[in-house]
Formats: structure tokens, C-alpha cells, sequence
């Protein structure tokens, strides 16, 4: 009797599942069929469109990065301000950062490229294209997405838009807290522009994050000075 029950256990199994598959066979064959498909073409573009474009933005990229080494180590204003247009437009002969964001879109190197931009951006005075540039950029090395938050920051500050520029100076604080000398920094330059917005409390807040994270820094060396300044005195 036992072995009759399993028996007709059994044959109820493969009956349920046989309803199941005649019922779902489509939605499922179309189901895997996508996904089938849907890894396949991920495989293509990774191989066949993804990694030659990374190679040749890689080879390519060079000679913006000559041109953003020599504007970032230009000898007088007129020669950075000249240095700074062939950054973003080229030569003539070479395009510049904005040509190839626009030709290798997607690429490590045309992520680099939106930090070149909107640093020379900040020194011509763009402070919108400083925002959109820099927005788009975003990278694992923490001392340059700091640098990146922190001229954001400036941007904001040149506009007026005091709340935006704090956020961004802190935010440039935090990307690493244990960069010991880019934390300080940033933080440093958010609280001397949080007074200088008249923000005293966050000013002391973030001096005195200063002197409590950061105590072996050059700047929790003279951040009494400071914190005296606003009335903050034997802290």
C-alpha cells in the first residue's frame, strides 16, 4: 500500500510538472532566450566595442595630459590662460579634453579628461562648466576626488551659493578621513570660508575637528589662533 501511495505521489509530481511546463514553456523560453541574449550581447560589447575603445582612448589620451601638465606648470597667467583653451580645444592639430570626452564617452580616460576640464574651467572663470564637468568625474584615487569636491567647492563660492560650497568642502573632507593632510586641508579652507559666510558655529566645529582628528598637521599647528579668533579660547 505504502509503495502504491508513493507511487501515485510520484505520478502526481511529474503530472504537475508537465501542466506546469506546458502552461509557462513560452514565458519561460522567452525568459531565458533574453537572457541568453542579454549576456551574449554584454559579452560583445565588452569585447568587441568596450576594450578597443578603452585601448584607443588610452593611447590617445596622452596628449591632453601633456596639455594639462603644461598648464598646470605654466610660468605667468597670460601663458596658463593660453595653456588652459589648449586643454579644452587643442591645437589645431591635437583636439583637446572636450573632443575626446565627446569621441570616447564611457572610457577611464574621458572620466580623466572631465577633471582637466573643469579645472581649467575654474581658472578661466566658468563656474557652470567647473559644476558640470567636475560632477561627471569620479575616481577610486581619493586625493583627486577630494581636489575634484574641493573645486566644486570654489565654484559654488564664486557664485554666491554658500550653502552648496560648504557641502562641497566638507564633502571633500570626508572622501578619506584617513588622508590625514587632504582632510585637514579641507577642512581647514571649509571653516575659514564658513566664517567668512558668517557661519561662527561651524567654524569652530570644524576647527576643532581639526585639532581633535588631525593633531599632528600643519594646520592643528595654528588652529588655536582661530578658534581664539571666535571666542574660543583654551579648547
Amino acid at each position: 500500500m505504502a509503495e502504491k501511495k508513493a507511487h501515485k505521489k510520484d505520478v502526481d509530481v511529474v503530472i504537475r510538472a508537465r501542466d506546469f511546463w506546458e502552461k509557462n514553456s513560452k514565458p519561460i523560453i522567452y525568459i531565458s532566450t533574453a537572457i541568453i541574449l542579454l549576456a551574449g550581447g554584454w559579452l560583445v560589447y565588452k569585447y568587441m566595442i568596450k576594450l578597443p575603445k578603452e585601448e584607443k582612448a588610452n593611447n590617445a589620451v596622452f596628449v591632453v595630459q601633456k596639455y594639462f601638465s603644461d598648464f598646470s606648470n605654466a610660468p605667468s597667467d597670460s601663458a596658463k590662460t593660453m595653456l588652459a583653451n589648449r586643454v579644452l580645444n587643442g591645437d589645431g592639430g591635437n583636439s583637446g579634453a572636450l573632443k575626446f570626452i565627446s569621441k570616447y564617452g564611457g572610457t577611464d580616460a574621458s572620466n580623466l579628461c572631465h577633471y582637466y576640464v573643469g579645472a581649467c574651467y575654474l581658472y578661466l572663470k566658468q563656474f557652470d562648466k567647473v559644476i558640470k564637468y567636475l560632477k561627471d568625474f569620479d575616481t577610486d584615487a581619493t586625493q583627486i576626488q577630494s581636489r575634484a569636491y574641493g573645486m566644486i567647492g570654489d565654484a559654488y563660492a564664486e557664485q554666491k551659493k554658500n550653502t552648496d560650497a560648504l557641502n562641497y568642502y566638507r564633502k571633500a573632507a570626508d572622501v578619506n578621513e584617513k588622508d590625514e593632510f587632504t582632510s585637514s586641508e579641507f577642512l581647514f579652507r571649509a571653516g575659514l570660508f564658513a566664517e567668512t559666510i558668517g557661519k561662527k558655529q561651524d567654524a569652530v566645529d570644524l576647527y576643532k575637528k581639526i585639532k581633535k582628528d588631525y593633531p599632528l598637521t600643519d594646520k592643528a599647528a595654528n588652529i588655536d589662533k582661530y578658534l581664539a579668533r571666535l571666542g574660543e579660547v583654551g579648547e
